[in-house]
């Protein structure tokens, strides 16, 4: 809980210099690519929580892989490394990418789902989406066959359950119940 207070510390500075210096779009591209390296890798993942690798060498690893960031982005890495919090550096990318989307009026909805999403399933979720909240959004689609049929749709802090699964569960809990 407390990585997390300080990471969306570290992104809202960062999403504010971004905006003051009218570049907030190339830094939330560079977050993007931060936050999906560090989620894909976990060798990244390790090297960054790692005690034993010196500071100096993940700060080159990192601008080596990150090698055409924004001078704001980099400019993240190096006061991350210098107060001893590069360990969240993929927690302090989602949140501002959240915050940037946020600040943009988009929000990412996340549907789980037993088979990919065709077009004209996304263009139905993405219109309940505005008629739930409001906002325009981007659609992730995971797939997991263990729903069996069905979807799981969650926007921020909403959650709509139609799966086969959860419907299945709730037959089952009614029946033990009785």
């Amino acid at each position: 809980m407390a990585q997390t207070r300080t990471a969306i510390r570290y992104a809202k500075a960062v999403l504010d210099l971004a905006k003051d210096q009218k570049s907030a779009e190339i830094v939330n591209a560079d977050m993007k690519s931060i936050a999906n390296a560090v989620e894909a890798s976990t060798e990244l993942k390790d090297m960054l929580l790692s005690a034993v690798i010196p500071v100096a060498t993940k700060k080159s690893a990192l601008l080596a892989i990150f090698k055409d960031l924004n001078k704001l982005s980099s400019g993240l890495i190096n006061t991350l490394i210098e107060n001893k919090r590069i360990d969240i550096l993929g927690e302090v990318a989602q949140k501002f990418t959240e915050l940037y989307n946020e600040s943009q009026g988009k929000q990412v909805a996340k549907v789980t789902s037993a088979v990919a999403l065709t077009d004209a399933l996304k263009a139905k979720v993405l219109a309940k989406v505005k008629e739930l909240t409001g906002k325009e959004a981007d659609i992730v689609n995971i797939v997991d066959e263990s729903i069996l049929g069905g979807f799981i749709l969650r926007v921020g802090d909403i959650q709509y359950d139609a799966s086969i699964a959860n419907k299945l569960n709730k037959l089952k809990r009614e029946f033990t119940l009785n």
